[in-house]
């Protein structure tokens, strides 16, 4: 067991994913998307979410499957990136059939980046047209860091990300997360440079900096208290999970945020988790695979997690260091 052969969401068979960002406003959005309409779910374990179409994900909702996912910045402002996505893909003739139309299901996430030293006077439009950018994209090279949704990202003491990571299961099956890291706590124990996901780390994937100290009774390292924060992701995998499968997928991917992020799923973050499975890959034991599954989404995403922070740059007019300026690459 280890992991794709290129160690991200792409590993998993039906998926690609498109970066666009903006380096003046500093954001982006991510999408993840198949050849063809896939299972999704979402779980929710924030206290201030922002998202598009998340209720039609229920396993007793009439739609099943959909055509793209989408993780953005630009807080309610960038929920229009979705608008963009769907419109590109209506171009490409792609969505749910209702008699000659075709209606794009592209349910979407977004983080609040408003504040992150970037110039924010955009107008009308603009996360509409980094959807589309971002659709146009699409490849399996998937890159990491200060890009996509993680464009314009930052944590407690650091600067955040967009990370990914995979895992293939002695079973054949493949588990792949993409995270963008936008916490109001800390992915550093004790302050760094090591991570809370260290435990969890394969082949120095984010500096091999090992295991690191916290002191329990030291106060926990928060950004501001105010909603500017949410860590969104999506965990996939290409075995031919059901929704209501998917669903529960998601809710075990969530304790990777809480291994990797302290504190995580606060008041002030809106930490979701969409699940996806393309359904290239049939289960041998359903109950047992989908356990498995959900505990390596969790551990994929928490790799996710710290990989991101790690390969995040500095830019100009940063708020907060990358983790390379305060501990040196």
């Amino acid at each position: 067991m280890g992991p794709g052969a290129r160690n991200a969401i792409t590993d998993v068979d039906g998926f690609l994913v498109g970066h666009a960002g903006d380096r003046r406003v500093k954001t982006g959005v991510s999408v993840l998307m198949s050849d063809a309409p896939f299972v999704a779910a979402v779980h929710v374990m924030g206290g201030a979410p922002g998202t598009r179409e998340t209720d039609l994900l229920a396993p007793d909702g009439l739609v099943q499957k959909v055509d793209a996912l989408v993780l953005g910045g630009g807080s309610a402002l960038g929920l229009e990136a979705a608008s963009g996505v769907a419109h590109a893909l209506r171009e490409m003739g792609r969505g749910y059939a209702v008699g000659d139309i075709r209606v794009p299901i592209v349910p979407a996430a977004i983080l609040f980046d408003l504040l992150n030293g970037g110039e924010k006077d955009f107008g009308d439009g603009f996360y509409a047209n980094l959807g589309r950018r971002a659709v146009l994209s699409v490849r399996a090279d998937v890159g990491m860091g200060s890009v996509g949704a993680g464009f314009g990202a930052t944590c407690a003491d650091v600067k955040g990300g967009f990370g990914t990571a995979s895992v293939v299961l002695p079973s054949g099956i493949t588990v792949g997360a993409m995270v963008a890291v936008n916490a109001v706590g800390s992915p550093l124990m004790g302050g760094g440079p090591e991570f809370w996901a260290a435990p969890f780390e394969i082949g120095g994937e984010f500096g091999g900096r090992g295991i690191g100290r916290h002191d329990p009774l030291a106060e926990t390292v928060i950004k501001g208290a105010r909603p500017e924060n949410t860590t969104i992701a999506i965990v996939a995998t290409d075995a031919d999970l059901t929704q209501a499968q998917a669903h529960r997928v998601a809710v075990a991917a969530h304790d990777g945020l809480a291994r990797a992020i302290v504190p995580s799923h606060t008041m002030f973050d809106g930490d979701l988790v969409f699940a996806a499975a393309s359904g290239r890959r049939k289960m041998a034991a359903p109950e047992y695979d989908v356990l498995r599954i959900g505990e390596a989404a969790a551990t994929c995403l928490s790799r996710a997690v710290a990989r991101g922070v790690y390969a995040a740059s500095p830019a100009e007019n940063d708020v907060q260091p990358a983790w390379s300026e305060r501990f040196g690459g």
